[in-house]
């Protein structure tokens, strides 16, 4: 039986760490500030900014949120964009995806100042992410790589197997595993003989968003499992991409939907936020 990686614990594990370095900054005179922007009212989309706030409010970060119309133009979102760019109190910018259809989110993504991206999002970030040489990580990947790290899981010389190549999870998650000296394949809805993949992983990402899509068949017995899948079953439940109850007895480690994952997303959205503050006063702090 798998041993269950507890994403409350480790998160409450990195904003104990960020809310101490908050109040040394705010010794120094130094405030740490994120703005979130919500386009629109997604009851998904509101769950996720609400439980930000209320994580900015656990580690002293000054929240500020910028709600706005479902019919707000490209126009006027990206003006309210250039005034944060430009607002000194405010670190990190977060642009709450998805956007309404008639907004581009790739531009959206791209006029956020790259200092101020704390999703990690902005073409300059993810590049600096492929040479190794980043200050900002996407934060379910990072979040992952926390979780490993706390639960003492090897990556070097492991055998990964990441499910999904989304920009936001799958291909930065194979950036982070490779860097950390694992061996990486990343598998997609075109992958020819995914489970002959799958069962060889010591560890084993499943970021696809299809409820049970990870069977207990494609699983190397003794595999960490991490599922990032975040679906709602037909009762209206919470679960995974990963069948928890049957890939549990086969794991050495599984991530349990909710509780997993999911913490950990913006707990390492307060760590950016304060390395963001961090490099924007550099000279005021050192």
């Amino acid at each position: 039986m798998a041993k269950i990686i507890d994403g409350k614990v480790v998160s409450q594990f990195v904003k104990d760490g960020v809310k101490k370095e908050v109040e040394a900054l705010r010794e120094k005179g130094v405030s740490v500030g994120l703005a979130v922007i919500i386009v629109g009212d997604d009851p998904a989309s509101r769950t996720y900014v609400n439980n930000k706030k209320k994580a900015c409010e656990a580690v002293g970060i000054i929240s500020e949120e910028y709600a706005l119309p479902e019919q707000t133009t490209m126009e006027e979102l990206l003006s309210l964009i250039d005034r944060l760019n430009h607002k000194k109190s405010i670190n990190g910018i977060l642009c709450q995806l998805p956007l309404p259809k008639h907004l581009d989110e790739k531009l959206v993504i791209e006029n956020i100042a790259p200092e101020k991206d704390v999703d990690a999002f902005h073409a300059i970030n993810t590049g600096h992410i492929m040479i190794g040489d980043y200050s900002f990580l996407p934060c379910t990947p990072a979040g992952i790589m926390e979780m490993l790290k706390y639960y003492d899981i090897e990556t070097c010389g492991k055998n990964a197997v990441v499910i999904g190549r989304s920009n936001i999870v799958g291909k930065p998650m194979a950036m982070l595993l490779l860097q950390k000296d694992a061996t990486v394949t990343v598998c997609h809805s075109k992958t020819a003989n995914l489970k002959e993949i799958t069962e060889r992983a010591d560890i084993l990402v499943a970021a696809v968003g299809k409820e049970k899509f990870v069977t207990a068949d494609m699983v190397k017995e003794g595999a960490v499992v991490i599922d990032v899948g975040m679906n709602r079953n037909s009762e209206g439940k919470l679960c995974g991409d990963v069948d928890f109850s049957q890939v549990e007895k086969k794991a050495s480690y599984i991530t349990p939907v909710p509780g997993g994952v999911g913490p950990m997303t913006i707990a390492t959205l307060m760590k950016n936020t304060l390395t963001a503050a961090k490099q924007q006063n550099a000279k005021r702090i050192f």
